[in-house]
């Protein structure tokens, strides 16, 4: 997470690149361009050097879809931005996967959790029980998001979404539970309807 100079200075820099200003993409780069290749890094571990996706070529497409899109958003502030770029880096993987079906992809979408030869099967469908998750329990889904896509602590997503640590932690370990579970269910008897993992 940004301090809070540096995050205003994004939030300004993203109303400049809005309204067209010369040099503002070249100044945001330099704002984000860092923690982006962090979180890339974060989630691609082990690469196959042959054909699997770099980091550095993850963080410049993520930063390229942002860069096209940052007009079309009412950006509220720099932790706005980081969500959106875990939402883009989550599109960019699921992308690529469907282009590499049959090619091995070692990622880490939990923290000190990796699912190693991850095949791109296996994120495609990872990717249709993220969407399940946000149906039946959205604020779960959004926490896992942010921490496992766009790279922020227990702490920073505590912050942004307004509630306490404590329930971020207790939603990330039922949702990683509920993932896993989802997961497994895809792979044997198909799926059936699934409570909510944090209810109560």
């Amino acid at each position: 997470m940004q301090s809070a100079t540096s995050g205003d200075s994004i939030t300004r820099c993203l109303r400049q690149v809005q309204l067209g200003q010369t040099g503002a993409e070249d100044r945001l780069l330099e704002l984000v361009y860092a923690h982006l290749r962090r979180m890339a890094g974060q989630r691609m571990r082990r690469e196959r050097t042959d054909h699997t996706l770099q980091p550095t070529a993850l963080a410049n497409e993520v930063y390229l879809r942002l860069v096209r899109s940052v007009k079309d958003v009412e950006w509220k502030d720099s932790d706005h931005f980081y969500a959106t770029c875990g939402r883009v880096m989550r599109n960019v993987l699921v992308d690529y996967a469907r282009r590499r079906k049959y090619e091995k992809v070692d990622i880490e979408f939990f923290p000190g959790v990796a699912i190693t030869e991850q095949r791109s099967e296996e994120l495609l469908a990872l990717d249709q029980c993220l969407d399940r998750l946000a149906e039946v329990d959205p604020r779960g889904a959004r926490v896992v998001e942010l921490m496992s896509f766009a790279g922020l602590t227990q702490n920073e997503v505590a912050e942004a979404l307004e509630i306490s640590e404590r329930t971020v932690k207790r939603d990330y370990t039922a949702c990683r539970a509920w993932l896993r579970a989802e997961m497994a269910g895809m792979q044997s008897a198909g799926r059936a309807g699934s409570a909510s993992p944090s209810a109560g």
